[in-house]
């Protein structure tokens, strides 16, 4: 049996409002790190990967790895070098449903042995994710897909340049296909493409690897087909999320932060929509320096209308962000309605954040409406998922009194080393097992 690294659960405690400020060197971007791990099947180079958060999805993906063959090992710099042979192409199932990003294999596995066997993923339960997009591209590439016993099995002898045109936008299919049009025979062009900037970082990195694409952060890709790929040394980029949550803490706190390394050209559209809700920052060469003291208050629509912050497929306002800006919002004068119409159930934690004083009315499973400010008071939380745990550590570190958050591991999957950064701008927070009781700080 693998490790799924669940042995042990813990939770954060939280001793809310304590100043903070300071500076936060940015993470590598979660949802770049784990396809790009994914391509590192497609060659037995060695490649160097710098920049990859050690979270805990990256480790279980380098779990992964290793038992196909594969082996990540980390640096004293933190680079992440990967050798090895790839041996096995079976994937550990244990492992695999852990994580969504474990589908990313399908497209590297089919294309360079012909063949990939990947249970159904696991990963967020925030609303229905199908997987159709890919499995129909492998299909128009002259795969074969059959579902067996909770198993998709792909084949193909070899994969065949096709003009796809994808049915949604999806990141992890557009990585996927892109994956595997890389060795296919001929030309592939991918239309109504992903262009997020994690989907140009694994682009980026198969041409580093030897592969030939154009149309780069556009939504059509065209690849030429290669008989093999080579090592490379590459880095992927900062993580948006992550700086659209630091962000956000440091705008409801008070506090002044500057985000190292942070890549502002990647934030017009998160500064349009924080900008609804009266949040200013301003870009310092690489770096965002967030002011303190910001008088946040809801900026009106035309003819005095209320805002609406909503999500769009990138460059459109992230809808990883949308549990973030939800908190933020309850800390601004005003009214604001949040619409994710992405996911269904992303909206499904706002009964915890309403239990701790947040005044919101849940209008369905798109549509939340927040009006601030509100005082937060300390509660015993539940951490759902990656981004709606974030929110709910945000509104944690602004309320009143202790707050307990369990499945802290959720929290884990996506923001690296997340209390040592916090204590590092004066949060009183810590990591504590679950058997402790709520009151003992020490």
């Amino acid at each position: 049996m693998h490790n799924a690294l669940d042995s042990t659960m813990e939770s954060f405690r939280v001793l809310g409002q304590r100043p903070l400020q300071g500076s936060v060197q940015v993470a590598g971007n979660k949802n770049a790190a784990l396809p790009v791990l994914a391509a590192m099947v497609l060659s037995d180079d060695a490649i160097v990967l710098n920049r990859i958060p050690d979270i805990r999805d990256v480790r279980v993906f380098t779990q992964i790895l290793t038992s196909l063959g594969r082996t990540p090992e980390r640096g004293d710099d933190l680079s992440l070098r990967v050798q090895g042979t790839v041996k096995a192409v079976d994937a550990p199932p244990d492992l695999c449903t852990q994580i969504r990003a474990s589908f990313a294999l399908a497209g590297p596995l089919l294309a360079r042995f012909g063949r990939a066997r990947l249970p159904a993923p696991g990963g967020d339960k925030i609303g229905r994710r199908p997987l159709d997009t890919h499995l129909k591209g492998f299909e128009a590439m002259g795969a074969t897909v059959s579902s067996v016993n909770g198993f998709y099995e792909i084949e193909a002898s070899k994969l065949k340049g096709a003009d796809i045109f994808l049915e949604e936008m999806s990141v992890l299919a557009t990585e996927n296909l892109v994956m595997a049009a890389a060795l296919a025979e001929g030309q592939t062009v991918l239309r109504n493409c992903a262009c997020e900037p994690h989907v140009q970082d694994v682009c980026n990195l198969l041409v580093a690897m030897g592969a030939k694409i154009s149309g780069i952060g556009g939504h059509t890709l065209t690849i030429e087909g290669v008989a093999s790929l080579h090592g490379c040394t590459f880095e992927i980029g900062p993580d948006y999320i992550e700086v659209g949550s630091w962000i956000a803490l440091a705008a409801a706190s008070g506090g002044e932060f500057r985000l190292l390394n942070a890549r502002p050209s990647e934030h017009r559209v998160t500064e349009i929509a924080y900008a609804k809700l009266g949040v200013r920052w301003r870009a310092e060469g690489d770096d965002i320096l967030v002011p303190a003291n910001q008088d946040l208050r809801v900026a009106h629509g035309s003819g005095g209308s209320i805002p609406r912050i909503h999500d769009a497929p990138w460059p459109g306002f992230p809808p990883d962000l949308t549990s973030i800006a939800t908190v933020l919002a309850t800390q601004c004068e005003g009214m604001v309605q949040l619409h994710e119409w992405m996911y269904e159930s992303r909206f499904f934690w706002i009964d915890r954040l309403i239990g701790m004083g947040a005044r919101a009315v849940l209008c369905d499973p798109h549509r939340v409406v927040v009006q601030g400010k509100s005082k937060l008071y300390g509660k015993t939380l539940v951490s759902p998922d990656i981004r709606a745990g974030m929110a709910l550590l945000i509104a944690a570190l602004l309320a009143e009194g202790e707050s307990i958050i369990h499945q802290a591991q959720q929290i884990d999957r996506g923001y690296e080393n997340i209390i040592p950064r916090l204590q590092a701008l004066g949060a009183d927070v810590e990591r504590i097992s679950n058997n402790r009781r709520m009151g003992d700080h020490r």
